[in-house]
């Protein structure tokens, strides 16, 4: 029998308007695994972090004000915990944007800058910075935003400049990750799924979260204009070593190889000329090329329709992840990033890791 897993959607500002979707989950060796870790991370309790999981809608209750505000908040949080580490940037709608397009797009020089910042303090999950072990527990929350907010203040600005100038090319997401969630090795049998799903992503379509920290050697290529690879950009590259029950959910039109857009393969060609180039074989797996797919929504049975426009504006009001269910387990999420005491109930649950952190320090 097929499995299945079924996410029930709320308005975040009128919560008892709900909707759901059912996820098809694959019958590969990575999709089966992921669907029991998702199990286990549901019997879990952990808690589904809302703050950074809807990215790429243009109209989103989580606009720019908003997010704006939420990170000027962390930024000030943290100013205050470190005499030896000032934040001087302060954020607002008119500086995250540039006037470099038209209509405006994200600052990168501003957002670059702030992600340093969130480097810095963080360092990574094996080596953590000696600032986030010395934080307390409300500076390592805001840490750990200035990294959400910064990813998605991006993918709203650019999404509002899609959905202005071509509305076809817009591109929602849904990351689903849970704070302290457990993370098993991935296998070279996982790997193989990479070789035959390469970066084809489909309206959609589930795939493994990336559960680390570091660049891709496909976001160094097409981010940094395909460099020469120096040992400080190479150090920056990690290749997936773990997956778990988290996932993310495409829910841009499909963008896949041999497809309608010829541009996706030309620089997928470009991609493994500069591999070949840089010593790397785009045929090996274990360098982690592309998206591990889990499974896929059924679209029709959710929605009614396959049309990508209606269903983002069925979406575009349910922003809320209320419950999810996987066979006969499930977990219900009865808080939201609207709660007055949101921020409080995170860091309550953060606490017993932070306690870890610090005593591992």
């Amino acid at each position: 029998m097929r499995s299945n897993v079924r996410v029930m959607l709320r308005n975040p500002l009128r919560k008892q308007h709900m909707i759901d979707y059912t996820i098809q989950v694959f019958d590969t060796p990575i999709g089966q695994d992921w669907y029991r870790a998702l199990q286990n991370l549901l019997l879990s309790g952990c808690m589904l972090e809302k703050n950074y999981c809807f990215m790429g809608f243009p109209k989103t209750a989580r606009d720019l004000p908003y997010l704006c505000e939420q990170l000027n908040q962390a930024v000030s949080t943290i100013n205050a915990e470190f005499d030896d580490y000032k934040i001087e940037e302060h954020f607002t709608p008119d500086n995250v944007r540039t006037t470099d397009y038209a209509p405006d797009g994200p600052n990168h020089d501003v957002l670059n800058r702030l992600h340093n910042h969130f480097e810095r303090l963080q360092g990574t999950v094996e080596n953590l910075s000696p600032y986030y072990h010395r934080a307390g527990f409300e500076a390592k929350y805001a840490i750990r935003q200035l990294n959400n907010i910064c990813h998605e203040m991006e993918s709203l600005i650019l999404s509002q400049r899609k959905a202005a100038t071509d509305p076809q090319w817009v591109r929602p997401s849904q990351i689903t990750t849970w704070i302290g969630a457990q993370r098993y090795e991935l296998t070279s049998e996982h790997r193989q799924e990479f070789l035959i799903n390469n970066y084809d992503r489909v309206l959609g379509g589930v795939y493994m979260h990336w559960t680390q920290i570091g660049k891709t050697l496909f976001e160094v290529f097409r981010d940094e204009g395909a460099p020469d690879l120096s040992n400080t950009v190479c150090e920056a590259i990690t290749e997936l070593q773990y997956y778990s029950g988290e996932f993310d959910l495409e829910w841009g039109n499909d963008v896949v190889e041999g497809g309608n857009y010829p541009w996706h393969d030309a620089e997928q060609a470009a991609f493994r000329e500069w591999l070949r180039k840089t010593g790397f074989d785009p045929r090996d797996p274990r360098l982690s090329l592309g998206y591990l797919p889990l499974g896929r929504v059924d679209l029709q049975r959710s929605f009614g329709t396959e049309d990508s426009q209606d269903i983002w504006n069925i979406l575009g009001d349910h922003l809320d992840i209320y419950r999810i269910e996987a066979g006969d387990v499930s977990q219900t999420f009865d808080y939201c990033w609207s709660d007055a005491d949101y921020k409080q109930q995170q860091i309550d649950r953060l606490r017993p890791g932070y306690q870890h952190q610090r005593t591992h320090a």
